[in-house]
């Protein structure tokens, strides 16, 4: 229902009837007629609440291009390495799509990575993807894209809900909600917890005493009010709590990530329609390296507190029913600090303690039109932000107490205008064309700034003179509904990002963050959808010829960790009644793990495979397996020390409902 609530927020065709607009409880403001002049792509609740292994990180790969900076999800990755992107514009860990959760962006304020442990996808209706430059709201920092997730409405959820499942490696996941009646309005409440014993991520071969299975245990638990306030008005509340620990390689190689989420939405679809959103971000993180010959405690990044706070106001001025306008303003504040302690490989004291951070802050007001025009819709909009870089810093001291370097890094800021332009026409009932371009900037985050970091035996040091990102980008595409449930669109797109951030070697063990001429990507997109009856197939694929422009030895490379081919494809047979199956085939293509291009990864191509069988009204039974063949996909490659994915998984669970 959710999903279909999202779908039916797309433009309907010029052809079609006009009916009454249908208005869910707890959804945003329709979507612009213009939507899909840019190639957005839905993942529907089904799709989210099939998958094998239960995260929305791996949904998302069904989206061809999507990608983390390695290919582990929140199982097995450092909580850092999780920034997100689009069209294999991937170099460093930042996200370089801006990833929204009702409307509130929700990636670290340090770090700029994705709390993937923190979302369940039980508790989510839809998610919309759209590649390419964004220009509305939080527009500054959408440089390879936008993914949007909707929170499941209350007719997704069930009063009462509760499931478990066990699998391999001594791997347990509770999860539980509740959706209560709240006067007219509505409580959604959800948490999960899991842990398990891991998986080895070193191959036998290379193991050694101190090797380590990739433990982990997190919990994450939400709330969600919905309350309508007079006839045309709602007000949409979230809190949202999670904890996440894991062990990665070695014994004592530890990490943690946590963070308390607040957000407040007034949505009023009056005349004037108004969409104001206020959000509050409080997160930490810290890792322990050890060392890959002595094996002994390096360095303890300690703590990483950061606060994150913003919001934004959005107004929809009665223009006339061939226009849709909309007028905005919005902020992002994002303030840290690190602490660490480099300890002796040899002695095990402490040589030195640093610290160090800073504030970013982020303002920008935006205007876009939606002119329809019959079969064609013109869109269009234009930001203004003005940004700043402030209060940066970096302490160090020896064990003794002495200084050792004390910096105090220079304000920065600038103005950046960017925007979009896209055309839609609906040359037939069952053709559409498109076509789009766009400009977008991101500004470095607080981790790139100022915080170095060790994936031993490589460090990477911080660079606090990075400047911003840079893109344009354009695309042209064509949809096509051949037949009744059938769907199919191809998308060919040129992006440039100028001032790409990569962590460049320096020499054979060291890296620094620095700002790369360019990054040119061009690439296709294919994606392709069909239904009969109780029978489904999706298929996803994205060919993308990513390049970097650099003098000497980078220039005409690949990206670290950007793959030209990847492909997803699910088939899925699910009754209204009775049993499920479905079947997922994800390919990745292979990838370089430096800038260099010396250490490969090679392709991987895997299987998912779920069955649910309900056994009662209100029991059912679901059987699942991760990489059912049991693939070797290589995650890490640093000259030869190798880490590996998820291996086959297999897991059995209960789901109880009233």
């Amino acid at each position: 229902m959710r999903a279909a609530c999202l779908l039916l927020l797309l433009p309907a065709p010029a052809f079609a009837q006009e009916v009454p607009e249908v208005v869910v409880l707890g959804t945003p403001l329709k979507a612009p007629p213009g939507t899909p002049a840019y190639g957005s792509v839905v993942i529907d609740r089904d799709r989210l609440t099939s998958d094998a292994s239960g995260r929305v990180e791996d949904v998302l790969l069904d989206v061809a291009g999507f990608q983390q900076f390695r290919r582990s999800d929140s199982r097995s990755a450092n909580p850092s390495a999780q920034g997100v992107t689009l069209r294999a514009l991937g170099g460093n860990a930042s996200s370089r799509a801006l990833v929204l959760l009702d409307g509130v962006p929700i990636a670290d304020p340090f770090f700029g990575h994705i709390p993937f442990n923190a979302l369940v996808p039980s508790q989510l209706g839809a998610i919309r993807v759209t590649r390419g430059g964004g220009a509305g709201a939080f527009g500054a920092g959408a440089v390879a894209g936008t993914i949007e997730l909707e929170s499941a409405g209350r007719s997704d959820l069930a009063s009462l809900a509760a499931s478990a499942d066990y699998g391999s490696f001594n791997s347990v996941r509770i999860e539980g909600s509740a959706a209560p009646r709240l006067g007219s309005g509505y409580v959604a409440l959800g948490g999960r917890w899991e842990r398990s014993d891991g998986f080895f991520t070193t191959p036998l071969e290379q193991r050694v005493p101190a090797s380590s299975r990739a433990r982990f245990a997190d919990w994450s638990a939400g709330l969600r009010a919905v309350l309508p306030v007079g006839k045309d008005s709602e007000v949409q509340a979230r809190l949202n709590f999670y904890r996440d620990d894991r062990t990665l390689r070695f014994t004592g190689a530890d990490s943690f990530a946590e963070g308390q989420d607040a957000s407040v939405r007034l949505i009023h679809r009056g005349r004037w329609q108004v969409e104001a959103l206020a959000y509050l971000q409080a997160r930490d993180f810290g890792n322990k390296v050890v060392s890959a010959t002595s094996f002994r405690l390096t360095l303890d990044q300690r703590h990483t507190p950061a606060t994150g706070y913003g919001g934004k106001i959005e107004l929809r001025p009665p223009v006339g029913g061939d226009h849709v306008l909309r007028l905005g303003a919005d902020v992002r504040v994002a303030d840290g600090r690190l602490f660490e302690d480099a300890y002796s490989g040899v002695t095990g004291l402490v040589t030195a303690r640093r610290s160090a951070g800073g504030q970013i802050t982020t303002a920008g007001a935006y205007a876009e039109d939606d002119w329809t025009l019959g079969p064609v819709v013109l869109t269009g909009g234009v930001r203004v932000d003005r940004w700043t870089i402030a209060s940066g810093f970096f302490r160090e001291l020896a064990a003794s107490g002495a200084v050792g370097a004390d910096r105090r890094y220079a304000d920065r800021s600038g103005t950046e205008i960017t925007g979009r332009a896209g055309l839609l026409w609906r040359a037939a009932p069952s053709v559409a064309l498109r076509a789009a371009g766009y400009t977008g900037f991101r500004v470095p985050t607080l981790n790139e700034l100022y915080r170095p970091f060790v994936v031993f035996p490589v460090t990477t040091q911080a660079n606090e003179n990075l400047a911003p990102e840079r893109l344009r980008g354009g695309e042209i595409g064509i949809d096509l509904s051949p037949a009744r449930g059938i769907a199919v669109g191809v998308t060919a797109f040129h992006n440039r990002l100028e001032g790409a951030i990569g962590n460049v070697t320096l020499a054979p063990n060291l890296r620094q963050r620095q700002n790369l001429r360019a990054i040119i990507a061009r690439g296709v997109e294919v994606t392709a959808s069909a239904r009969r009856g109780p029978w489904s197939l999706s298929a996803s694929y994205a060919y993308s010829d990513s390049r970097v422009s650099q003098p000497g030895p980078l220039d005409r490379l690949r990206p670290a960790q950007a793959p030209q081919h990847s492909a997803s494809a699910t088939l899925a047979w699910a009754p209204r009644h009775g049993p499920a199956l479905s079947a997922t085939l994800r390919h990745v293509g292979a990838q370089f793990e430096d800038d260099l291009q010396t250490d490969r990864l090679p392709p991987a191509t895997s299987l998912d495979a779920t069955a649910r069988l309900p056994i009662t009204r209100h029991v059912t039974i679901s059987l699942r397996a991760e990489n059912l063949t049991d693939t070797r996909i290589v995650t890490r490659n640093a000259a030869g020390s190798i880490d590996l994915g998820t291996p086959r998984t297999l897991w059995l669970g209960v789901r109880l409902t009233p």
